[in-house]
């Protein structure tokens, strides 16, 4: 199978207008977006990204998930397509380039290959993923999660926002309900660009991230029961005392997550207190762990030792503790043959760059289970992301969508 010519590169000017073109879409308060799922800014969104794909050439479906798929023809009319990929939607306080970034250099690989008058045997499809966040609707990566077989229509229909509106009312006020069924596109292969979202590339001065696997997660709720006294009046050898419980048990998390490094991690995200008075020793505290790692036995081991260390560290104040697994996503190993080809047009490309490990959730993940799938990487200053402060440079984002339109074009195999 040939591969493209070094010199085949994305016109990334281009696509560095349309990223800030897509910025206005949406603002937010400090400089970046706030463009949740089926608001109304969504809503634009996705008008403004249907008519650059249709300026390009390609034909737009939609399906009931409201996904949306801008595709090129191939050659060969049996032949699947492939895919490239993310999503529109932002976090309340997001930033202008997490999932944008690959749906927009997604497309600058489709204006690219126009330009050039590049044929290729499979077709090629940009997709934008609805709701991958999930800031407004629970749970994320939902419409990929559909696509995949992991939820259902009706069950993806039925979610609601704070304030009680429904997903599939909400689709249908923007106007974005499609008539294709979930799930029934063919997939040759998924390539998903993506900003690392951690400072990894940026700290060693990598142009790309080679991505081989995505974490697993296990996500513990622990509820600590003790009793409610008065912080001035009660002796310290007498209380039973669960925010003393709790802070024992988020330093265990830490020497979890240290003593099964590398490529580990394990933290305290949310911690609640009652009656959460300032003199009032805490009869009750609830908090949550999330443990990631790629490796699945690491991930079940790092479980299965909080839920037998913790229970010592109650015992020992004389409170009791509830562990309930609220979380649980399996590691991901992406395709080798298409890591390969990542990592093969960074080096033809003369980019340099690393095998890396995503420590966040992509829409690739759910669509690794159906298809052949992987991910590519740039860099985002300090690793910022969720945050209206995110950056990336031009430079990073036109190299990491030349990495894309190498990678597609190889599987996509160019014809004469």
């Amino acid at each position: 199978m040939a591969s493209p010519a070094a010199n085949l590169k994305v016109n990334g000017a281009r696509l560095w207008e349309s990223l800030m073109e897509m910025a206005k879409v949406g603002p937010g308060v400090a400089g970046g977006n706030n463009r949740q799922a089926l608001s109304d800014a969504d809503g634009e969104a996705r008008k403004l990204f249907k008519s650059w794909c249709e300026e390009a050439g390609a034909t737009v479906g939609v399906d009931k998930m409201g996904s949306m798929f801008a595709m090129i023809p191939g050659t060969d009319p049996d032949a699947a397509p492939v895919y490239m990929g993310s999503h529109l939607d932002t976090q309340p306080t997001g930033g202008k380039y997490d999932g944008v970034y690959g749906v927009l250099g997604g497309l600058e690989v489709l204006r690219s290959i126009k330009d050039m008058g590049i044929k290729t045997r499979h077709p090629i499809v940009v997709t934008n993923w609805t709701n991958e966040e999930g800031s407004r609707f629970a749970p994320a990566m939902l419409a990929s999660g559909v696509f995949a077989g992991l939820h259902t229509l009706d069950f993806a229909y039925d979610r609601t926002d704070a304030d009680g509106l429904r997903f599939g009312d909400e689709l249908a006020r923007i106007g974005w309900i499609g008539d294709e069924d979930v799930g029934t596109r063919k997939i040759h292969a998924m390539f998903e660009l993506h900003i690392e979202q951690g400072p990894i590339l940026e700290a060693d001065n990598l142009d790309i991230g080679v991505v081989t696997h995505c974490q697993g997660l296990w996500w513990l709720q622990v509820t600590l029961t003790g009793k409610d006294a008065h912080t001035g009046s009660t002796p310290m050898a007498m209380r039973k005392n669960t925010g003393l419980g709790m802070a024992r048990m988020i330093e265990l998390v830490q020497t979890i997550a240290m003593d099964a490094q590398p490529n580990a991690v394990g933290g305290v995200g949310q911690i609640n207190v009652y009656p959460n008075s300032r003199n009032v020793v805490p009869g009750k505290s609830v908090f949550t762990i999330d443990f990631r790692t790629a490796d699945p036995a690491k991930l079940d081991a790092m479980r299965a030792r909080f839920e037998t260390e913790a229970p010592a560290i109650a015992d020992a104040l004389d409170i009791s503790i509830e562990i309930e697994p609220v979380g649980h996503v399996d590691p991901v190993t992406f395709d080798p043959a298409l890591v390969e080809r990542v990592r093969g047009a960074a080096a033809r490309l003369g980019y340099s760059h690393r095998d890396m490990v995503s420590g966040a959730g992509h829409d690739a993940c759910w669509i690794s289970k159906i298809a052949p799938t992987t991910m590519v990487f740039c860099p985002c200053v300090d690793g910022l992301s969720h945050n209206e402060a995110e950056e990336i440079t031009p430079d990073w984002a036109t190299k990491g969508a030349d990495v894309l339109m190498h990678a597609v074009l190889e599987t996509a195999i160019i014809t004469a």
